[in-house]
């Protein structure tokens, strides 16, 4: 029979006693709150007051717009004012091509002094009678002369004398003569006599005859707004004596027109 084996009690070691835990001697901490690292709540100082920034209150900007609707806007405008500039271009250039406008053409044909002397104020007093013939080459326009027209004669910057143009209507293709009766006094003309006379000695006076004339055309039955036709004829004459037959040696006459 084999060796039993034998059992050996074995002591079990009691239980070592604990401690008891000390009293707690803070006030324990309610449910629900926290508890500072620094510890007590109640017993620390209190925070310093924040200092105020002196810097002055400004309010607060509106926001900016955006530019894009500025730039729309803009791109619009330009295109509008181009767009304007492009059918004004074609209808000047349909009004070209079919009434093929032209500026009238004027002369000076002759010319007549019926007083022209010095009185005893040494003043000089001027009488011409000018036959100025117009000339309209269009043949679709008509040329309304309207009143408030200006003619003068000029010797060497020296208003001579003046008067007007008659109103009157200048159809297609036309020609009209006109007979234009002016009047005028210069004070102290004596040195103005002496350069005269030295100019007839050589059989050569020269004169400008300057108008502005007032007129609206027609293109068809369409009257236009008013403008001016500014005339400017350079002439020399041979003579300036009171009832004598006055020779125009030559005869050059310009014209421009203005709004």
């Amino acid at each position: 029979m084999a060796d039993q084996q034998k059992i050996h009690p074995v002591s079990v070691p009691e239980p070592a006693q604990v401690a008891p835990l000390p009293k707690p001697t803070a006030p324990l901490v309610p449910r629900g709150s926290s508890r500072s690292e620094n510890g007590d709540p109640e017993r620390q100082q209190p925070a310093p007051p924040l200092k105020r920034s002196l810097t002055p209150y400004s309010p607060l900007k509106p926001p900016k717009k955006k530019r894009g609707c500025c730039v729309r806007c803009l791109c619009w405008s330009c295109c509008l004012f181009f767009l304007l500039i492009v059918l004004i271009g074609i209808a000047a250039a349909v009004v070209y091509l079919v009434f093929q406008p032209k500026l009238p053409k004027y002369s000076v044909d002759s010319m007549r002094i019926t007083q022209f002397n010095l009185n005893t104020d040494t003043s000089l007093s001027a009488t011409f009678n000018v036959n100025i013939t117009a000339r309209n080459p269009n043949k679709r326009i008509g040329i309304y002369y309207e009143n408030g027209s200006h003619l003068s004669v000029w010797y060497k910057g020296t208003n001579l004398c003046e008067g007007k143009l008659p109103k009157f209507y200048q159809g297609h293709r036309n020609t009209t003569q006109l007979n234009v009766h002016l009047t005028g006094q210069t004070q102290n003309a004596t040195n103005l006599l002496q350069l005269l006379s030295d100019d007839q000695q050589q059989g050569k006076i020269p004169l400008n005859i300057r108008v502005k004339v007032p007129v609206r055309i027609k293109l068809g039955k369409l009257k236009l707004m008013k403008w001016k036709f500014l005339l400017k004829c350079s002439l020399n004459v041979d003579n300036l004596s009171q009832d004598n037959v006055i020779r125009i040696r030559d005869n050059k006459c310009k014209v421009r027109f203005r709004f």
